[in-house]
C-alpha cells in the first residue's frame, strides 16, 4: 500500500481502510513513523534501507500465517518500490505457500504527480520517469533510456537522482538532455515532498547541477514544448484546431524567468 509522498491529505482512503483492517504493518521505519496515530494497536516490523527482501519475506510469512498484512511504501507502491517484488518472490518458489496468498496492490499519489502538482502541469503530454540509480540497473541500460527519451521528446521524471555516492549520472543525463532541448527548458526540484522541509524550484536545464541534490529530490525536466507562464510550469496537451500554444523559444532567445521556489500552501 502507499502512503502517497507525505502528509495525510496525499494518503487515500482505500490506504487507510487496509491500514485499519491489518494486524501488521511492515515497512521502512520511516515510513512506518510517518503513519502516527495510524499504526496504534498494530504488529509493527521496521526493516532498514538495503533490507528490501527481508520485509517482504517476514510480510508473506505473516500472511501465509494468516494475518492481514500491509507492506507500507511511501508514493505509490507500484513506481519504484515494493509491489513488483512482492511479486517477484512469489514467483521464485521459495515458499510454495505464498502462492496461495492473496494479493492487493493499492495505489498512492506518487512523487512526481506531487512535484508536477506543485509546479503546475508539467505532465500535461506524453511522459516517462527514469531512475538514475545504478544500483539494481546497469548505467549503461539506464543511458540508453535516457537517450530514447530524450530523442522522442518525453517529459522526463527522474527518479534517484543523485547520492553521497552517486554525483556523475544526472550531469551525464543533462549532457544527453542538452542535445535534443534548449538550455532554457524548464526543470523542476522537488525535495521533502508532504514533508517538513518541503521546496519545488523551477530553473533552466542549462543551469542544473548537482549541488543540493540527493535521494529525497526528484528532477522533472520538460519536453521542448514544456513552457513557465506566471501560474506555473505546463507541457500543452495539443487540442489541435482549438488554441495554438505557443511556439518553443529559439536558442537564441530562451526567455525563461529566473529560478524561482514554488511553496506548497
Amino acid at each position: 500500500m502507499g502512503l502517497g509522498p507525505g502528509k495525510s491529505a496525499w494518503r487515500t482512503p482505500e490506504a487507510e481502510e487496509l491500514i485499519a483492517r491489518s494486524t501488521d504493518l511492515v515497512g521502512y521505519g520511516r515510513y512506518l513513523d510517518m503513519l502516527g496515530p495510524l499504526s496504534a494497536g498494530k504488529a509493527l516490523h521496521p526493516f532498514a534501507l538495503g533490507e528490501e527482501e527481508k520485509r517482504v519475506r517476514v510480510a508473506l510469512n505473516l500472511a501465509k500465517e494468516g494475518r492481514a498484512v500491509s507492506v507500507v511504501c511511501s508514493g505509490d507502491p507500484g513506481i519504484y518500490a515494493m509491489a513488483s517484488l512482492v511479486y517477484e518472490m512469489i514467483e521464485r518458489g521459495e515458499d510454495p505457500g505464498w502462492e496461495r496468498l492473496h494479493v492487493q496492490v493499492s495505489p498512492g499519489v506518487s512523487a512526481m504527480q506531487a512535484a508536477a502538482a506543485l509546479a503546475g502541469a508539467p505532465l500535461g503530454n506524453d511522459f516517462c520517469a527514469i531512475s538514475l540509480s545504478d544500483l539494481l540497473t546497469p548505467w549503461e541500460v539506464i543511458e540508453k533510456r535516457v537517450r530514447a527519451a530524450s530523442e522522442g521528446d518525453f517529459t522526463i521524471a527522474f527518479y534517484n537522482p543523485a547520492s553521497n555516492r552517486r554525483r556523475t549520472q544526472l550531469l551525464r543525463a543533462k549532457e544527453i538532455l542538452l542535445r535534443h532541448r534548449l538550455p532554457g527548458t524548464p526543470v523542476i526540484l522537488a525535495r521533502n515532498l508532504g514533508r517538513e522541509g518541503e521546496r519545488v524550484e523551477v530553473l533552466r536545464l542549462g543551469d542544473l547541477s548537482v549541488e543540493n541534490i540527493d535521494m529525497l529530490t526528484l528532477v522533472i525536466v520538460g519536453s521542448s514544448q514544456t513552457r513557465p507562464t506566471s501560474g506555473g510550469v505546463y507541457t500543452p496537451r495539443g487540442y489541435s484546431g482549438k488554441t495554438q500554444a505557443p511556439a518553443a523559444p529559439a536558442e537564441t532567445d530562451p526567455v525563461q524567468p529566473d529560478p524561482k521556489e514554488v511553496n506548497s500552501p
